[in-house]
């Protein structure tokens, strides 16, 4: 049936929410209704976009109409954080990683390959307070192209997005004028280089920078002590060389916590400060951005490709960089200093130093 221009204009709900500290119940009020089929006009910091359950076939095809927009012009999803991207898309593009921790939640859609017959598909974490909890809220995938007519320019406040949209949108939330007021950088990853397809806050120069960094990961169990020592030691030996970045997570972080009093310590004695350190859980964002992982056992390594199978080319014990007596036999675990004595960590680093100065050599 033709869409009827005339019936649907009926009053759209006009909602103001505070941008910076949004009314829950007036943002579960529109995501009961995203998940229900209505389509709901919202602030984002770029521009003002349309909310729709992408699972819904009618929403959809309304959604489109609305728009006026060709069946050939595919839609983008919000996500509320940045591990739910591997909900639509199976791509370990380190690239891909580097750039969305680095940039997300913020002005930035990526192009991925997608799943379930979706040959690729838009995915952007947006950075408005409003934006990320109606995502949140809505408890479904949520479609949002920019709330104009395709060929206008796209609103930055609701007054703007109405002119175009009233009565054919079921409720708008006016939340306030968007920061940037021009539309996200999209950036394809579909096709090996990844290309700024639409240049918005983020430009392709930007890109390139990023995408193009090296990245090390060192993982322990904790994140406070082993991996600690190797992060910030690491990062001063490669002090100036902006091109390489490194990190560090644990296997068995649930809380977040500071790195151990007496890692600080012996990290202290080398001039290293330690002290704003926090204990990094391993995720897939973390592990798909990385180039190198060095991890301190055996029982690490098997943890990580229980998890991240696609990291088996990347992942080494950071003691086999260690010297060896030739032929003899070498024990490649690096064990936990915690809660033993001093000169226990003062051996742990010791071990861990030698390692990074042959590793130094060939990164």
């Amino acid at each position: 049936m033709p869409f009827d221009e005339r019936k649907a204009r009926l009053k759209t709900e006009v909602i103001k929410i505070d941008p910076d500290f949004p009314e829950i119940e007036k943002i579960i009020h529109c995501a009961k209704g995203v998940r229900k089929g209505a389509l709901v006009l919202f602030p984002t910091e770029t521009v003002y976009g349309i909310a729709a359950n992408f699972n819904d076939d009618k929403a959809m095809r309304r959604l489109r109409e609305v728009k006026k927009r060709s069946t050939d012009k595919p839609f983008s999803v919000l996500i509320s954080q940045k591990e739910l991207i591997s909900n639509y898309t199976s791509a370990k593009d380190a690239k891909i990683y580097k750039l969305i921790d680095e940039c997300w939640p913020g002005p930035l859609t990526v192009v991925v390959p997608g799943l379930e017959g979706i040959p690729t598909i838009g995915v952007r974490m947006p950075q408005n307070r409003i934006a990320i909890c109606l995502v949140e809220e809505s408890q479904c995938t949520v479609a949002a192209p920019s709330a104009n007519f395709e060929g206008n320019p796209p609103p930055s406040t609701c007054a703007d997005a109405l002119h175009d949209l009233d009565g054919l949108v079921d409720i708008a939330i006016d939340g306030g004028e968007a920061t940037f007021g021009v539309a996200s950088s999209v950036v394809d990853f579909t096709q090996g280089i990844p290309t700024v397809l639409r240049e918005g806050v983020i430009t392709q120069s930007q890109v390139d920078a990023i995408t193009k960094r090296k990245h090390v990961l060192f993982v322990c169990t904790g994140n406070s002590c082993r991996s600690v020592m190797a992060e910030y030691l690491l990062r001063k030996m490669l002090s100036g060389r902006s091109e390489v970045e490194v990190h560090s997570a644990g296997t068995s972080v649930f809380l977040r916590s500071t790195a151990s009093a007496e890692t600080i310590h012996v990290l202290a004695k080398q001039g290293i400060d330690a002290r704003a350190h926090f204990s990094q859980p391993l995720n897939n964002i973390v592990v798909n951005k990385s180039d190198l992982i060095l991890v301190m056992t055996r029982a690490h390594r098997h943890l990580v490709l229980e998890h991240f199978p696609s990291a088996e080319k990347k992942i080494y014990l950071l003691k086999e960089f260690a010297e060896q007596t030739i032929g003899a036999e070498m024990e490649l675990d690096i064990s936990d200093p915690m809660g033993k004595s001093h000169s226990a960590y003062e051996e742990c680093f010791a071990t861990i130093k030698g390692a990074l100065n042959n590793l130094f050599k060939l990164i």
